[in-house]
């Protein structure tokens, strides 16, 4: 009687803890299926070209193409940015990437494809950037605020980054709720800023973004936007969940 006793409180605790880790997960919401671009589509255009990005062994690949006219700031002026069906509030999103050898790419959020698409060009998106580069290699390194995990061209990662180097899988992770913002990069906080403060609005004044329309740095409810850059990047396992 008292091993069933045992047996019976060890399979309640067990199965209330599984309960709990179900409740938590319950509001993450998947944007990559593992197998199709379905929930994604191209920024600014009717339909998706073919050509630049597949899904091939589980993660959304932007394959090789040939280098053409850039913007200051490298972007190509021509192909085009992977922006999500949906936009979001206030939300945590979870991602895993990694970058080819030299490469250099990035994730946007607050974005707006409408207001994206009304300056040039227009099948970039406008928005605030997660940096993910090979800081190795690539000659964007020079600069802290462009190396991975940076708000680009705003804030730098801090030392406790610990980024893996090209070719191998990395996992990161972005909070963006009210005016406040973080980047997580491996399990460690590299990015914190708040919207409004003398220290946002100083780095924002420093910017390329300060050339931008007045819309561009305002809060709204924005699309996630895989970035089209060139280089050979994967992305994987990408969720997202709203928080209050």
């Amino acid at each position: 009687m008292r091993t069933r006793i045992l047996f019976v409180v060890a399979l309640s605790s067990l199965l209330g803890r599984w309960g709990a880790a179900q409740t938590r997960g319950d509001n993450w919401h998947a944007l990559f299926d593992g197998r199709t671009l379905a929930g994604w589509h191209a920024l600014g255009l009717p339909t998706m070209p073919a050509g630049l990005w597949t899904v091939r062994d589980g993660a959304i690949e932007h394959l090789p193409k040939r280098k053409g006219a850039v913007q200051a700031d490298g972007q190509p002026l021509v192909g085009f940015d992977l922006v999500s069906d949906s936009a979001y509030q206030d939300f945590e999103l979870e991602w895993e990437w990694k970058i080819s050898a030299a490469g250099n790419s990035g994730l946007k959020y607050n974005v707006s494809e409408e207001l994206s698409t009304s300056f040039p060009p227009p099948h970039a998106a406008k928005g605030w950037e997660y940096q993910m580069i090979d800081d190795a290699a690539n000659e964007d390194n020079k600069l802290a605020t462009h190396r991975t995990g940076a708000l680009y061209d705003m804030f730098a990662p801090n030392a406790g980054k610990a980024v893996k180097p090209a070719g191998q899988w990395n996992r990161s992770r972005l909070i963006f709720r009210g005016t406040h913002g973080e980047h997580w990069l491996n399990g460690v906080r590299v990015v914190s800023f708040d919207l409004g403060t003398p220290a946002f609005d100083s780095a924002f004044a420093k910017s390329k973004y300060a050339a931008y329309p007045p819309w561009f740095p305002v809060r709204r409810k924005g699309q996630i936007v895989l970035q089209d850059h060139d280089s050979v990047v994967w992305f994987r396992a990408i969720r997202i969940r709203s928080i209050k």
